[in-house]
């Protein structure tokens, strides 16, 4: 349940959040909010870590390197977020990006990808994304 509920304020975080930066992108440039994001980020982080981290470092040897890129990411998201809600609009922006994220996940899933367990898909779960992607399909018709 707990999973549950955080994937669902993850879904409205990342929704309000497209529109907050794109809104303050128009404002100040998409690079200057980006970098301001990320500031913002780092200090709300730090915040957190030194009052709840329970972590610890030394691991980070055992670790796969690769994953240091999401940092990366971080940035590519803000940025691309920003660029698809300023020119399509938060609905059908944000609609195709959960479309991507999912057939992504799905992906990394059914290959086990980057340490992932391997999962077997059925044509039921692919019929799920075609759906999605035909509702956006009609969704962007319509206007």
């Amino acid at each position: 349940m707990f999973g549950i509920i955080c994937a669902i304020i993850s879904g409205i975080a990342m929704s309000i959040q497209g529109v907050f930066n794109t809104r303050l992108g128009e404002r100040i440039g998409v690079w200057e909010t980006t970098l301001l994001v990320q500031i913002i980020a780092l200090i709300v982080s730090l915040i957190v870590f030194f009052f709840f981290g329970d972590g610890n470092y030394t691991n980070l040897k055992e670790a796969n390197k690769l994953y240091l890129f999401g940092g990366i990411l971080g940035v590519v998201i803000t940025f691309t977020v920003m660029k698809s809600v300023s020119s399509m609009g938060p609905t059908l922006g944000i609609g195709i990006i959960l479309i991507s994220q999912l057939f992504t996940a799905a992906f990394i899933d059914a290959l086990g990808l980057f340490d992932s367990e391997k999962i077997k898909f059925s044509l039921n779960n692919f019929l799920g994304i075609a759906i999605m992607i035909v509702g956006i399909i009609i969704f962007k018709w319509n206007h």
